[in-house]
């Protein structure tokens, strides 16, 4: 899931498209046109909603206070990916973390105006990054604070990455809100971050029964099996999980569920373009039918670097 260079990877699609029209103009001079091969992407083979879709499509409606959160903390997302951020959105940074073994890195923030801790993972961004990802073994759920009975199954790679920082994460949520006890806690990351972000938001509030945890995802790939997702469910809540997929991103579905693993709910799939609260759908269940699930995964593309028009590597105004 390594995305250094966006624009490099959508010119590698594009470009056979290219070669092909022009292999089709000089063999045939004379001949119509070919179709537009943007009208041939995956982007235009997605499933548009209708209101038939739904007996209660009503219900799937996004409001604008909900997409003004998943625009925010996309940004948030995104400027884990910087180095240093001294100061997130304009934020105070109470603490950057990070591993020198798996590499999983990431920030704390204390939004004092809106009363926030937020804890931000980074995504795939260093070969240790791309170790973590291709560690697709399903392993049994063990970190400590969450409930030693529990039957899930998690990505390997993921649980490692997450417990290499679980200790200074948890120790520096609970700091920060025996300071500010009245102050809700939410927890992002993009990719491979909102991988971690899911079980990290899990471990907070099994750590931290009283803590408000919110969970904001932008293409996070399948994390575990359907144990994992009902006890992220159970345990966080399913109102409180906000898991964005944009249009056709591969990278959410990569992971195939014949491997055993399954999405927590809730996705909220922005359907098409542009993005805005008329065009995010609110999803049912955990791999709604009418949401990405219905569309072929075509691994890490352009839709994969871009969420609510935030460019998700290496966007350094964020951090000022």
């Amino acid at each position: 899931m390594r995305l250094s260079i966006p624009v490099l990877l959508a010119a590698a699609i594009a470009a056979p498209q290219l070669r092909t029209l022009h292999a089709i103009d000089i063999a045939h001079p004379h001949s119509s046109p070919p179709p537009n091969p943007l009208e041939q992407s995956p982007l235009s083979m997605l499933r548009r909603p209708s209101p038939e879709d739904s007996d209660n499509a009503h219900v799937r409606d996004v409001s604008a206070d909900t997409y003004g959160e998943l625009e925010r903390f996309a940004k948030y997302a995104s400027a884990a990916y910087q180095y240093l951020c001294p100061r997130p959105l304009g934020n105070t940074l109470v603490r950057s973390f990070s591993n020198v073994l798996t590499h999983a890195h990431g920030f704390v923030v204390r939004d004092d105006r809106r009363r926030e801790i937020v804890v931000a993972f980074r995504g795939s961004h260093e070969f240790a990054d791309m170790v973590t990802d291709g560690n697709l073994v399903l392993i049994p759920l063990v970190s400590r604070g969450i409930d030693k009975n529990n039957t899930a199954l998690v990505h390997a790679g993921f649980l490692i990455s997450y417990n290499s920082v679980r200790a200074v994460v948890v120790h520096v949520v609970r700091d920060q809100l025996l300071a500010y006890p009245n102050y809700a806690v939410v927890i992002t990351g993009h990719s491979l971050g909102g991988a971690l972000a899911s079980i990290a938001a899990l471990s907070v509030k099994s750590n931290i029964s009283s803590a408000a945890v919110r969970l904001f995802t932008y293409g996070q790939p399948r994390t575990g099996d359907t144990a994992y997702a009902d006890l992220v469910e159970a345990i966080v809540g399913g109102d409180n999980v906000f898991r964005a997929v944009h249009t056709w991103d591969g990278v959410p579905t990569m992971i195939p569920e014949s491997l055993g693993y399954h999405h927590h709910a809730r996705e909220y799939w922005q359907f098409e373009e542009p993005a805005n609260s008329s065009t995010i759908r609110r999803c049912e269940g955990q791999e709604d039918p009418e949401c990405s699930h219905s569309i072929l995964s075509t691994g890490i593309n352009p839709a994969h670097a871009v969420y609510f028009g935030q460019v998700m590597t290496m966007d350094a105004t964020l951090c000022l």
